[in-house]
């Protein structure tokens, strides 16, 4: 394990660390863990690194000081999920567990931690550079819409005093920034490094240095921060531009105003290739909680993933809800065989393990080794989905090399079951089905590799909203649901098939969520994976929340705002239950649809 403590940093023989990072997170060394991942990383670098795991930010700030001061820089992250997804509800009710802190236990973290450690950090040591990443800055790294604080905030770069953000899968980066400090590079010197962002003093023009200091000497100027706060439409038209070079193989360098700062972002790296990653999830990881919790509990979330393979990287899915892609990339980066199957060797020899690994996955499961097959193609795309609204001819959707990979992991010595515990995208093989290996996929995923439940995620049955969300029609579902069913049959099995819904999604009212009900009661569906739509930083679905505008047509949409209008849709999904029939039934004859109150609520027990 790295060192949390000056005990065991005494007891490695360190006299100071070079890198000191901060994490919202218990400590966990395993590769799903971003803070674990780039610790490693630059322990591969010959670096000393020491982890502070959740900071108690309220007492005399002794976790702050407890590492002394770094010989380089201090890295800050909230952790593997947004802090505000992970403290507050979509209706804003404070959780009463965290699945990132042993024992699930609350409160372990403050709102907000990248904005408040780095503050901290920089208040006691005003002279040491702080690196703040992961997701929760990432996504703020622009004007952002703040749903618990339903405002728009400026970039977090703003906020915190960060010397430099950050953003994406950040392992490449920082391995950059540990390189230039070493050599004794200043910080405020590293204004090249791809997929960082930095602010300056004064506002920038396309025309200053740094405009041209990307290779292209291309750059895109947003509208400022306060332009935004006075006009909704200008927000909508910066989120459409940040987004399109999101998606781009060779994007512009993008500068935002904010009163007399500008805020930097430089473009990304190009997608990591498999000997990339490979050397990454290579890495000598323990995969085990850091010893010093010892009784205080499990860690939710890593009971989840401690016997899981992760595969690959990036979705082309491109929903309007997820910030997966806009945080991993559009372009997948996948492992090698080799490197897959020697991480479920190194599982095997876990004590705990029992013959069954619980993923095989992703950010969707079924997308490895998927790229364009002329890439000379994807690179004049800036498309945000490769599969909407129908897949791209350009994709390579071929699914042997996932069926060759399950098949070796299957006749593994000592593997019972290999689970695909992630979502699937069946939009990518049912319609080609007619090709033998789309047909084996399916019925090696269905037979294999379900656990009595596959995850799929429809999300909704109307066509309009199923738009705005970047989803497939709802009939590929029911497409989907009778392959599932027939396989099930044919093989003697026993599975379900668990479809995820939303509510609230903008562009869905009361009526549309009628007619998911009803549509599910047909199906004979009791929804059990639910969400409300929760608006996070950085998603078209958010920007259309706060604007009440789709950036790429500017046409109005209907958003449910209020937490009764929430709540009231959310009912729809518990349509079966008693406790909700009378305000199900009140509120569709109050909309003139008796009709469908009749048809939903006309059932026996």
């Amino acid at each position: 394990m790295l060192p949390t403590s000056k005990k065991e940093m005494v007891a490695l023989g360190w006299d100071e660390p070079d890198v000191i990072l901060f994490s919202g997170d218990a400590y966990v060394d395993h590769p799903s863990f971003g803070i674990a991942a780039l610790g490693r990383v630059l322990e591969s670098m010959g670096l000393r690194v020491g982890i502070v795991p959740q900071p108690n930010w309220r007492d005399d700030l002794r976790d702050f000081k407890k590492l002394g001061k770094p010989r380089l820089f201090f890295g800050v992250s909230a952790g593997a999920m947004d802090s505000m997804v992970n403290h507050y509800t979509a209706n804003r009710r404070l959780r009463s567990d965290d699945a990132y802190t042993p024992g699930g236990r609350a409160g372990q973290r403050p709102d907000y931690p990248t904005l408040v450690y780095t503050q901290i950090l920089k208040r006691l040591f005003p002279d040491i550079p702080v690196i703040i990443g992961g997701i929760e800055a990432s996504m703020r790294r622009f004007t952002h819409y703040d749903y618990w604080q339903d405002k728009l905030l400026p970039s977090i770069l703003i906020g915190s005093g960060a010397d430099l953000l950050v953003y994406g899968m950040g392992e490449r980066a920082i391995m950059e920034i540990a390189r230039l400090t070493g050599k004794g590079v200043p910080v405020n010197n590293l204004v090249n490094i791809p997929q960082t962002a930095f602010v300056i003093k004064g506002p920038a023009s396309t025309s200053d240095a740094f405009a041209e200091t990307n290779g292209s000497g291309d750059t895109i100027r947003l509208f400022s921060h306060e332009e935004c706060l006075g006009d909704k439409k200008k927000y909508a038209l910066n989120f459409k531009l940040v987004e399109e070079e999101s998606n781009k193989l060779q994007a512009a360098r993008v500068i935002q105003s904010n009163g007399n700062s500008t805020v930097i972002v430089n473009p990304p790296y190009p997608p990591a290739g498999e000997k990339e990653l490979d050397i990454i999830y290579d890495l000598p990881f323990t995969r085990l909680p850091h010893p010093r919790y010892g009784k205080k509990g499990a860690i939710p979330a890593y009971e989840m993933i401690r016997h899981s393979v992760t595969l690959h990287r990036g979705c082309f899915g491109g929903c309007s809800f997820c910030t997966i892609s806009a945080h991993q990339g559009k372009f997948v980066a996948s492992r090698s065989e080799r490197s897959v199957l020697q991480e479920v060797e190194n599982v095997k020899r876990m004590p705990d393990f029992k013959g069954y690994i619980s993923d095989l996955g992703g950010p969707s499961a079924n997308m490895y080794k998927m790229q364009g097959k002329d890439m000379k193609v994807c690179a004049r795309c800036r498309k945000p989905s490769c599969i909407f609204p129908v897949v791209c001819p350009n994709l390579e959707t071929s699914p042997a090399p996932l069926l060759s990979l399950y098949r070796k992991v299957r006749a593994m010595p000592g593997i019972k079951k290999a689970f695909v515990g992630s979502g699937i995208r069946y939009d990518l093989f049912l319609g080609k089905l007619d090709q033998a290996s789309y047909r084996d996929y399916a019925r090696e995923l269905i037979k294999h590799h379900v656990s009595g439940r596959l995850k799929v995620a429809p999300e909704h049955s109307d066509e309009k909203v199923l738009k705005l969300m970047r989803k497939p029609s709802f009939g590929l579902y029911r497409k989907m649901q009778a392959l599932f069913d027939k396989i099930n049959k044919e093989e003697n099995l026993n599975q379900q098939l668990v479809p995820y819904f939303i509510s609230s999604h903008p562009g869905c009212g009361n009526t549309e969520m009628a007619e998911l009900a009803l549509t599910t009661k047909q199906m004979n569906i009791r929804p059990e994976q639910v969400q409300d739509f929760t608006p996070t930083p950085m998603t078209l679905a958010t920007v259309i929340f706060y604007t009440g505008i789709n950036p790429y047509t500017m046409a109005k949409v209907n958003v449910a705002k209020t937490r009764q209008e929430k709540t009231g849709q959310q009912q729809f999904f518990f349509w079966y239950k008693n406790e909700y029939r009378s305000q199900i039934r009140a509120e569709l004859i109050k909309m003139g649809r008796k009709d469908l109150a009749d048809q939903l609520l006309n059932f026996k027990k």
